[in-house]
């Protein structure tokens, strides 16, 4: 074992946790997103992690332009005094920044992600300033974020660099669960729909299904839903079975709880080195 993983098994492991987060929340994608959520509670009436974007897709010079977020608003309020949690998941949740590395880069950050990895490629000082900025606009609303996500799961060095200075619990990459504070991590691949493709819509409940199979003993399953899902019904369906199998061996938790349980399994170990970043 790593001297930054924590135990996934046995001794000083915490109990199998779910965790299931609706990606790319905002004013634009508002409908989508509260759908996802009562597709998931006709299953059964589990916490959730709503990963919310401040200005989606706005590019600087259109901020504060956006989408009226008053239904958002009053949704997410209510959410939240259900027991949801609330997570600043970048500021625009675009990259914007010239792909400067090589093929491989160009492809994950042009093809792959669709110039969606906001935070793949901000130097320290602007990955900084957005991160202030999304907070500052979270906090206007009355709303906490415990952690962080950045959209698709990309944090370059810089963003690294700049998490440190505001005291996340936690943030996630697309394979490992990080707490922050003490510099530890759990392997824990995110469950997935590829929807905007005909043969991702078809292979992806496959390969999620199996996932969930391997990862059955894992202390943490996480399902990752995106507003794109809920316009395909085979998608929606799979994600009600699959949460609906998983809760009679799962607790499901928000980002924040899991952290919570993740900390006071990593309090058995050694302080370690800072997290993996993959």
């Amino acid at each position: 074992m790593s001297p930054t993983d924590l135990p996934g098994s046995g001794a000083g492991a915490p109990a199998p946790m779910l965790c299931v987060s609706i990606h790319d929340v905002a004013p634009a994608t508002w409908d989508e997103c509260a759908r996802l959520a009562q597709a998931l509670r006709s299953v059964g009436d589990i916490p959730l992690s709503w990963l919310v974007v401040p200005h989606y897709h706005e590019h600087a010079q259109e901020r504060g332009q956006g989408h009226d977020d008053g239904r958002m608003h009053a949704g997410l309020d209510a959410a939240v005094a259900r027991g949801d949690e609330l997570v600043l998941h970048g500021y625009t949740h675009l990259d914007t920044e010239r792909p400067a590395g090589g093929m491989r880069e160009r492809f994950l950050r042009g093809v792959y992600t669709r110039s969606e990895g906001e935070f793949s490629a901000l130097p320290a000082s602007e990955a900084r300033r957005r991160i202030e900025l999304g907070l500052e606009w979270f906090w206007a609303r009355g709303w906490q974020s415990p952690g962080f996500v950045a959209p698709a799961w990309l944090l370059g060095p810089g963003a690294w660099q700049a998490l440190p200075d505001f005291g996340f619990s936690y943030t996630t990459t697309f394979t490992r669960f990080h707490l922050l504070q003490e510099g530890r991590s759990v392997f824990s691949p995110s469950l997935v729909y590829t929807a905007r493709n005909r043969s991702g819509r078809a292979l992806s409940p496959v390969a999620g299904s199996i996932a969930a199979r391997l990862l059955a003993r894992a202390p943490l399953m996480r399902l990752s839903l995106h507003p794109p899902d809920v316009r395909h019904p085979r998608l929606v369906a799979h994600a009600q079975r699959l949460v609906e199998r998983l809760l009679a061996s799962h607790t499901a938790v928000t980002k924040a709880a899991c952290a919570d349980r993740l900390r006071e399994a990593a309090a058995h170990l050694q302080p370690g080195a800072r997290p993996h970043r993959s």
